[in-house]
Order: structure tokens, then sequence, then C-alpha cells
């Protein structure tokens, strides 16, 4: 088994790696609005859930290097949830991947990436960044904590956000269960391949 000590490789090549191996990842489209109210969405595929009690999510927006177009390492997504505290984490389903994929164009901040995307803005209930119609299960959040774990390109940062609101296409919810089927998630291997969630098994947790 190749033993690899991340001191001697570079921020790219453990990148690589960890993307690679730790797979399938699902996928988060968040929104966001910035303080003069320009709205933004972005796919995240470092995105978990956290626990229940309060409902608790997180991503992370990796920081990038700087350059002369962008005012600092913080990608668009983070520097709206730092100045506002609200985001909305949409669910991604096939017929959505395209389209999600499409808003990790690396635009300006003044680019409305629903408008790039073709994607449909519709109003929160309790935040301020709208969901995206398209999607079939929103969770508008408030922000907890954000969380650097380091500094420079490559970054990690980690976002927590309390789930105040759950909106769920009516056709997947039976009594708090998800119709898996329906609901059609993908996911993201390395590189430019995703992947179905389609097939599936069950192993009984034991007792």
């Amino acid at each position: 088994m190749l033993s690899i000590n991340p001191a001697n490789h570079s921020v790219l090549e453990l990148y690589k790696l960890m993307t690679g191996l730790i797979v399938p990842r699902p996928v988060a489209l968040v929104s966001t609005i910035d303080q003069n109210g320009v709205p933004n969405v972005a796919p995240f595929s470092f995105f978990s859930g956290v626990g229940s009690n309060p409902p608790t999510v997180l991503f992370c927006p990796s920081l990038r290097s700087a350059g002369n177009d962008r005012p600092d390492d913080r990608k668009d997504t983070l520097r709206n949830v730092e100045q506002t505290g609200e985001f909305v984490i949409n669910i991604v389903s096939d017929a959505l991947a395209a389209a999600s994929n499409a808003t990790a164009a690396d635009v300006g901040p003044e680019v409305d990436e629903f408008v790039l995307a073709g994607l449909t803005a519709i109003p929160s209930e309790a935040v301020r960044p709208p969901r995206v119609a398209e999607s079939p299960a929103q969770f508008e959040c408030k922000l907890l904590q954000i969380i650097f774990t380091g500094h420079g390109n490559g970054a990690g940062v980690v976002v927590l956000g309390e789930i105040v609101r759950f909106h769920v296409r009516a056709d997947l919810e039976s009594n708090f269960r998800i119709d898996q089927a329906k609901l059609d998630a993908v996911g993201r291997m390395a590189g430019n391949t995703w992947v179905h969630t389609r097939e599936r098994f069950e192993l009984e947790r034991p007792k």
C-alpha cells in the first residue's frame, strides 16, 4: 500500500487524492445574496448534514488564490454568507445537474448565476437569499459558525448553518421519509465525473 505524507506534496496533488477517495459526495447548490442584494448561486461538493437537534448542515467553500480581478481569496458565496449570515442549500437532482455545473463558472460578483444557468429564483420564507425553483428540496439556513482550517489557496472553510425551513416537493415525502427514486439525487466523483444514485442496496443495521 502506498503511504503518502501530505507535507511532501502540492495542494493540487492532495486535492486530487481527496476528491478521488472521498466519493460519492452530495452536491449542495448554495444560493446567497450580497449586501447590495445581488444573488449568487454556486455548487459545493464538500457538503454534509451535521445533526438534527438543531437541524444543522455544513458546506466548505475552500479559499483560492487572489487575482487582479478578485478583492481577496474568498469565493463570492463565502463573502456573502459573512455579510448576511444567511444561505440556502438547494438539493441537486439529475435534472438539475447540468445547470448546477454551469453555476461553477468563475465570474465576477456582479454576475447573477441564476440568469447565467437559466435557473428560476423564488423567494424564501425566513431568509433573504432566494431558492432554486428547479431543485426538489431546499434548506433555508441561518449561519451558526465559520471555521477556517488554514490560509491560502486550497485552505478549507467550514460553514455551519442551522436549517430554519425545509422545502420538499410534495410527491417526495411521506411521514418524513423521502422517496429516493423520485429525488434522483446526483453526486460528485473526481474531476469532471458525476454519479447517479439510482443503484442502491440495503443492509440491516446490527442490533
